[in-house]
């Protein structure tokens, strides 16, 4: 899997031999959309205005991060939002679920998890979108609901599509799946309201994700300077779509890191996040939310803000009014 995922941001001779696949994927996503947008497969209205943050490619290109600044940005303007999600590597028995700060991520998923204890938002999450999102109104006060992924979820109408795009990796290849890392054809992102691109760039709205000061795995109330780790060697652990935006952010902040990384969504255990020596460990909130109770003093994670222009909120504002 990983030698097809590098041949998509890289020359390889992999690309050519799946290309065939890769037209008829196109040919299939884009009549399923087309269904969709002549009613011939049924979507379904909400009885609020929803916001969806997506992307066309696969993996993480800072959705999660977007997401938990929509929710501050649109509570700043007097709405009430909530969340929903898929649940992602979520294992509950049955769905939709509610999602709260002291929820399993073993059982909700970890982007969920994250997102629920950075903005204390009502939220849901389900492989069903449409019923998570009918659950979340039906057992909370919102009136928007933000969407986190589901851009491709054609059942649920959406009033704003935000697509978010990797400033340093863009669309890769520009090929489908599985020649190349797309969900859909790249003019896709001509019928979106709103490209974030993570990492700025040209074409679209620039964000940058800021570290915030660290903090203890084991124990959210203790904090540190990211400065205290200047000119140490740490372990940076990152298991999410684009590890080495994580492992240059703290290279870019003084720190000598070994770097270790995982899978998205890998599931941690104890010996995963112990390297045998008494060097601090540094990770991602998202892999944090999973090491809470394998984690001890050594472990810190960095929590990120999502910085935008001032321009944006208005513009996401009018949209929703229109």
């Amino acid at each position: 899997m990983r030698g097809l995922q590098d041949s998509w941001y890289h020359r390889s001779w992999i690309t050519w031999c799946l290309l065939p696949l890769t037209g008829l994927f196109c040919l299939l996503v884009s009549m399923r959309r087309a269904l969709f947008r002549a009613n011939l497969l049924q979507s379904h209205k909400l009885s609020v205005p929803v916001i969806v943050v997506g992307n066309i490619t696969v993996g993480g290109t800072g959705k999660t991060p977007l997401v938990i600044a929509l929710v501050e940005l649109l509570r700043k303007q007097g709405w009430k939002p909530g969340v929903i999600s898929r649940g992602y590597g979520g294992e509950a028995a049955k769905w939709p679920q509610p999602v709260h700060s002291d929820s399993d991520a073993r059982l909700i998923g970890d982007e969920p998890l994250l997102i629920a204890r950075r903005t204390a938002a009502p939220m849901w999450v389900g492989p069903d979108r449409v019923a998570a999102a009918r659950q979340l109104l039906s057992e909370s006060n919102v009136d928007i609901i933000v969407s986190d992924d589901g851009l491709q979820h054609y059942r649920m109408q959406r009033d704003v599509e935000i697509a978010v795009v990797d400033g340093a990796r863009g669309l890769g290849n520009g090929h489908c799946l599985p020649a190349g890392p797309l969900r859909e054809p790249r003019n896709r992102l001509k019928q979106v309201d709103f490209i974030v691109v993570n990492g700025g760039g040209s074409n679209g709205i620039a964000m940058e994700l800021e570290p915030q000061p660290p903090r203890s795995v084991a124990d959210d109330h203790r904090t540190r300077s990211l400065d205290d780790f200047r000119g140490q060697s740490v372990h940076a652990v990152a298991g999410i779509g684009n590890p080495q935006r994580f492992f240059q952010m703290l290279e870019r902040a003084g720190l000598h890191i070994t770097p270790h990384p995982f899978p998205d969504h890998h599931r941690y255990s104890a010996a995963d996040i112990d390297f045998g020596d008494e060097a601090p460990v540094l990770m991602t909130e998202k892999d944090a939310v999973k090491c809470r109770s394998i984690s001890d003093g050594r472990h810190w994670y960095i929590p990120v803000a999502a910085q935008l222009p001032d321009e944006f909120g208005q513009q996401l504002i009018n949209s929703l009014e229109r």
